[in-house]
């Protein structure tokens, strides 16, 4: 679990939008479909916050209602998925934060909506590929680093 005390700080991939979170509660993953679609992914990995220990800092999600309970953010400049609303409180996207390795899901929600080969997923054999890996390592990112900046980006 995270040090629930400790605020963590974290935003989207263009940086136009960034927060800081404390009181962070229960990490967690989820598989129902609107999540999958949320995402894109096979599930949404989420950790509860605290509304009155979260600011965020610069800018702030878009939010769309998913359904009649749930209101989902995102920034509205790069699409990056960012936190979920409902009258009980908001979750936080575990891949938003800078440091998300401190966040690792206790628990997994909607399981049985799983997708049916996910238990089989990690299974699969790694590509150990020095070709792949040097392609990737010569990409430039130009997404926001892990870490808050007084401006982003940098050359405006």
């Amino acid at each position: 679990m995270p040090d629930a005390l400790m605020p963590m700080s974290g935003g989207c991939q263009c940086g136009a939008v960034r927060f800081r979170a404390g009181r962070l509660g229960r990490p967690s993953i989820c598989h129902c479909r609107m999540c999958q679609k949320a995402f894109g992914s096979f599930f949404g990995p989420f950790v509860t916050a605290d509304p009155a220990h979260l600011e965020w800092t610069r800018g702030a999600p878009t939010l769309f209602r998913s359904s009649t309970k749930i209101r989902r953010g995102f920034c509205n400049r790069c699409g990056t998925p960012l936190s979920y609303h409902m009258k009980e409180g908001v979750e936080l996207a575990i891949g938003a934060f800078d440091h998300p390795e401190r966040l690792e899901p206790r628990i997994q929600v909607n399981h049985g909506k799983r997708l049916p080969w996910i238990d089989r997923l990690f299974q699969q054999p790694v590509l150990d590929d020095p070709a792949v890996e040097a392609m990737h390592a010569a990409i430039e990112s130009w997404q926001h680093p892990d870490h808050d900046t007084a401006k982003w980006p940098e050359e405006d």
